[in-house]
């Protein structure tokens, strides 16, 4: 069992409410929202505040209903939409895309906060023959903003924020196996790890891409327990992880538990890269803290933070996609 929250620092909540005339009638779409998450917890936040429409994204409608039920009893004049989003299929990722880019009544989008994610599965493969946390946490990610990308463009204030995580300290991109020579060399925290350095870097290279016409921020929330890891004997994984940490020479090798955050604390660094005014300049940042994460206090490794390897992963994914984007 892990140990209880001892890492809060501001509270989501209370940070939304000072950005409050930020988040009146703006058009968020967030991914994740499921029961306990950190999407939820967002929208929680950001529904006290009176945003005009957000956008719920799931795999199934029965899945969000709770949280468009509970968004209704914050404020009944929210108007929220559902979203059918499975990214374990890029066909149906493309699908649901479309489906944002063809709604009349979201002329634009404001915020876009991806939490949805896997982590630390048991080997397995996307609907098109990915390792399963590469294809679900990035490039499922990559071909659904990049689709929804001129929807977000047309706001006057547009944002973009991916949830990473510190754990891309247990792998860089592996350029000559990213699929773990099918399952035979896979471990689900190296696997996790490229798959969230993959996230930093698509942040880094879209925002600098982008320059002033959008805020792109990748970030790290913290260590909070959810339902994403709800699956893990943290217990009996903490030898391997701590192994990984070694091997790669990471000094939370010796650091022992981390500090975990509740989910109100979990969300904080989230509203910040969404609503804070003075951000712009630093567009393509990767986050943690409230701010832009310092690599002597935080962890921030070079594989995930050098445009370099930000350039060679764009390319690397039009190729292994086959699918190109200008903006």
């Amino acid at each position: 069992m892990a140990p209880p929250a001892n890492g809060d620092t501001v509270s989501g909540h209370q940070l939304a409410a000072t950005y409050a005339d930020r988040i009146k009638d703006k058009i968020i779409l967030v991914t994740g929202t499921s029961q306990g998450s950190l999407g939820e917890e967002y929208c929680l936040a950001i529904a006290k505040l009176q945003p005009r429409i957000l956008i719920l994204a799931g795999r199934s409608a029965d899945k969000v209903k709770y949280m468009s039920d509970a968004i209704a009893r914050i404020d009944s004049k929210i108007a929220t939409k559902f979203l059918e989003l499975n990214l374990e299929s890029l066909s149906a990722v493309k699908k649901a895309a479309e489906t944002v880019n063809s709604w009349d009544d979201v002329p634009y989008i404001d915020v876009f906060c991806h939490n949805a994610a896997i982590m630390g599965t048991t080997h397995g493969v996307t609907t098109d023959g990915f390792e399963r946390q590469l294809g679900v946490n990035y490039l499922a990610t990559w071909v659904f903003t990049n689709t929804i990308l001129p929807k977000i463009l047309k706001s006057q204030d547009p944002r973009v924020v991916l949830l990473g995580s510190d754990g891309h300290r247990w792998g860089p991109i592996r350029w000559h196996d990213h699929n773990f020579k099918g399952g035979e060399t896979y471990n689900r925290w190296r696997a996790y790890g490229q798959s969230k350095t993959a996230v930093h870097l698509y942040a880094l290279y879209l925002g600098k891409l982008l320059g002033k016409r959008a805020q792109v921020f990748g970030l790290d929330p913290g260590v909070i327990m959810t339902p994403l890891g709800g699956h893990v004997d943290w217990a009996g994984e903490f030898g391997d992880i701590n192994k990984i940490d070694f091997e790669l020479g990471n000094e939370e090798a010796a650091n022992g538990w981390p500090k975990y955050r509740s989910k109100e604390a979990g969300i904080a660094t989230s509203v910040y890269a969404s609503f804070d005014p003075d951000l712009s300049e630093y567009t393509g940042a990767y986050l943690a803290d409230c701010q832009v994460a310092d690599p002597y206090v935080h962890t921030v490794r070079p594989w995930a933070s050098s445009e370099v390897e930000a350039n060679k992963l764009w390319k690397w994914t039009e190729e292994l996609l086959n699918m190109k984007f200008s903006f």
